[in-house]
């Protein structure tokens, strides 16, 4: 009697290529958000890999499977040619354009994986130079679908300027990059209380009565700047916002000419995000799982992961005679 096969289970494997482009400001949370990441999908076995394009980058909870420094660092680039951190950062991107048959050779080893790209934390990379794009161009006609992921942090919104040049940048990086993208407010657990969660802020020689001291000044700070009523103003951006700050100061004080100048300016920015009206973010907190998973699905649903899902057979099998 032959015997026959009984396969113990089966997966699914995406026959198409994809990968998260993880970019915003320094300081964002973008190798948080992607070791972040890595958890959460191994977690949900699914197959992924960091990939570093930071040639600046020294320390990462994940190794990554594809990294730069490999290519060049940007330690030997201002060594050597006696360039400074910013002008260093744009001369390694643009060698690795140079020699973009190396990362192309280094993505083409993995045919149904998931990257997480960790770029780097320089703002103009996204908004005023064309090297993103192009490298984004690059890994599109190697049959990657891509979703540019733009963090910017909760602590952003303590002061309305920031707050809105960061909504400023990532309007911009949105229409400089053209690809599929979202948004992303980082570190929304210090929004909702959990101010001691990073010990690293700790500044040195605090003994733990300044430290709370601090973290104290630091919610009274955020209660003020958040209400649940405003929150939505936040994620969804209300040009309205930064209108009413610009408002209440000229209220406070005699309106000099650059006062004026200053309130015409906030008028055509509050013109610009209302006539694009093409950014809002999605809130992320890392210490909650249900958070992490609405993000990823959000990722997952803008590039069309999972749609071209086959079955693939477990290497495990059980022969019965």
């Amino acid at each position: 009697m032959p015997s026959l096969v009984l396969l113990t289970g089966f997966s699914l494997i995406d026959r198409g290529r994809h990968c998260q482009l993880v970019m915003g400001p320094a300081g964002s949370g973008k190798s948080t958000f992607c070791a972040t990441m890595m958890t959460h999908c191994q977690t949900t076995g699914r197959k992924v890999h960091l990939v570093n394009l930071d040639p600046a980058a020294e320390h990462f909870e994940y190794e990554p499977t594809i990294d730069i420094r490999e290519l060049i660092t940007l330690e030997d680039v201002m060594e050597e040619l006696d360039y400074g951190p910013n002008g260093g950062l744009i001369y390694c991107l643009e060698f690795l354009l140079n020699n973009i048959d190396w990362l192309e050779e280094e993505v083409g080893t993995y045919d149904d994986d998931y990257l997480i790209i960790d770029c780097p934390g320089q703002i103009e990379l996204y908004t005023h130079f064309p090297i993103m794009r192009r490298i984004c161009n690059a890994l599109t006609q190697w049959n990657m679908r891509i979703c540019g992921v733009y963090c910017l942090e909760s602590q952003f919104i303590e002061d309305k300027y920031k707050y809105f040049s960061g909504v400023m940048s990532a309007m911009s990086a949105m229409v400089n990059m053209e690809i599929p993208h979202i948004n992303v407010m980082t570190k929304m657990d210090l929004v909702e209380g959990d101010y001691g969660n990073a010990k690293a802020d700790d500044e040195e020689g605090e003994d733990e009565e300044d430290r709370k001291a601090r973290r104290r000044r630091r919610r009274r700070q955020m209660e003020k700047a958040l209400t649940k009523r405003e929150i939505d103003r936040y994620l969804d951006p209300d040009p309205l916002l930064i209108a009413e700050e610009a408002s209440a100061q000229l209220s406070q004080s005699n309106a000099s000419p650059m006062d004026m100048k200053f309130q015409a300016l906030n008028q055509a920015i509050v013109q610009l995000i209302d006539d694009y009206s093409m950014v809002s973010f999605i809130p992320l907190n890392i210490t909650d799982e249900d958070s992490v998973e609405y993000v990823l699905s959000t990722i997952d649903n803008a590039m069309q992961y999972g749609e071209d899902l086959e079955p693939k057979e477990p290497d495990d099998k059980i022969e019965v005679e």
